[in-house]
């Protein structure tokens, strides 16, 4: 068909795509019946044939660039908002996120346009951030990488630049599903006894003893309830954590949320069931012969919410409550000033020191994947059967052997990141955002 015979002349490919163009030298993509884009100033029909080419090659390998001026600071503040803040579990992770964007990838490229970022500019931005901090360095090609696959699939761009690029050899890479625990920064039994015992005229005495006989993380430990104790069988049920709430609208400012809202756990392998150690479950027993006094004594003014470690009036903790506490037994002892993290590290260690197969210790952690290992196990040996132990037999030989005189029977009482989908691909506008 002769250009001139219409004014414009349509192109089908598959069964939504189409190419249009008219006797003024421009051509309109559509996909279905959305416009994406208006090419147009051609000098010659020639041009215009051979652009329209092109564009229709793109569309139909899906290499097709929706808008070639987004630049990498507006898209990332984009992709924060209405990918990474619908889909994170916390506000922490997307804090994480942000700050990893607004103080390390925006001040190197920001300025550039996505389309013009190469493997080059990658490499330079790890190299330069690796002196800066290794861990910011991981943290910043992981944040590469996800967003850059985000850009991709919102096709501006055809190619992800951060694709199979490497940190600098100076970054020791983490082996696959790995953590590594440093036996140096963990405490010997002994030493761990000498804690329980000084925990004991503290407020932090159940904290401690969820942190470093059971392995739970922080916030797990401040959402613990005690309807998630079997008294009968004598397991925890790890169901929540508590913290800050995300604001899952864009340009959420958060301000409402506390930091002492339940929510999800970590991952999926979080939610586990433990064995109460008879030492732990009986401080159980009594804190809650202390929270029922509590509560008759307050009526009026007790938040009756069922936490474990909570205030005189049933408050939970908050998350740093236990830091000037812990510091200040850690002096008066002379134990090692080790994080508090490294006490849940113990827990792990005292487990691998007794031979428990590493992966069952890491589903105990709840972990998602992780296989654990610490350095007097480096080659992974340990690594073999599939089958999580009995820890009953291993708590009752290394716990403080209870008074014969002691009935517990008396005191049992009765009881009661998934990660959300990718949202669906956005255009972005010639701004770097759309509505």
């Amino acid at each position: 068909m002769n250009f001139s015979d219409r004014k414009r002349i349509s192109y089908k490919i598959g069964n939504s795509l189409l190419a249009v163009r008219d006797i003024n030298h421009k051509y309109i993509v559509k996909e279905g019946t959305k416009r994406i884009k208006l090419r147009s100033g051609f000098a010659t029909k020639k041009a215009a044939e051979e652009a329209r080419k092109i564009t229709i090659g793109q569309l139909v390998n899906g290499t097709y660039v929706v808008n070639d001026s987004v630049k990498v600071k507006d898209f990332l503040e984009y992709w924060l908002e209405y990918d990474i803040r619908k889909r994170v579990q916390s506000n922490n992770t997307y804090i994480t996120y942000s700050n990893i964007v607004k103080k390390h990838i925006t001040p190197a490229i920001g300025n550039k346009k996505l389309t013009e970022v190469n493997r080059g500019d990658v490499y330079s931005l790890y190299r330069e951030r690796a002196e800066f901090s290794k861990y910011i360095a991981r943290l910043v090609k992981t944040v590469m990488n996800v967003s850059f696959r985000y850009a991709v699939r919102c096709r501006l761009i055809s190619v992800n630049p951060a694709e199979g690029i490497d940190l600098p050899k100076t970054v020791e890479a983490k082996p696959y599903h790995t953590r590594n625990i440093d036996i140096a920064k963990t405490l010997s039994m002994p030493e761990i006894l000498i804690l329980l015992e000084a925990s004991k005229d503290t407020p932090i005495h159940m904290q401690i003893l969820f942190n470093v006989l059971m392995g739970l993380r922080r916030q797990e430990i401040n959402a613990v309830k005690y309807s998630d104790v079997d008294y009968i069988n004598r397991t925890l049920s790890v169901e929540r954590q508590l913290g800050k709430a995300l604001d899952r609208n864009p340009n959420g400012t958060d301000e409402k949320s506390t930091a002492k809202n339940e929510l999800p756990l970590k991952t999926s392998s979080s939610r586990r069931l433990l064995p109460i150690p008879d030492y732990v479950f009986e401080a159980i027993l009594e804190e809650r012969k202390k929270y029922e006094e509590n509560r008759r004594r307050r009526r009026s003014q007790f938040l009756d919410a069922d936490f474990i470690c909570c205030s005189n009036y049933g408050k939970p903790r908050s998350k740093d409550f236990h830091w000037p506490h812990y510091k200040e037994m850690l002096r008066k002892t002379g134990l090692p000033d080790i994080r508090w993290h490294d006490l849940r590290s113990t827990y792990c260690t005292l487990l691998l020191k007794q031979d428990f197969n590493p992966k069952a210790v890491s589903k105990l952690m709840g972990h998602a994947k992780e296989l654990i290992t610490m350095d007097v196990y480096g080659d992974n040996a340990k690594i073999i059967p599939e089958e999580i132990p009995e820890l009953l037999s291993y708590m009752e030989e290394v716990m403080p052997e209870k008074a014969d005189n002691d009935n517990a029977e008396g005191d049992i009482l009765d009881t009661v990141i998934d990660i959300e989908e990718f949202l669906s691909e956005r255009k972005v506008s010639g701004e770097g955002r759309s509505g």
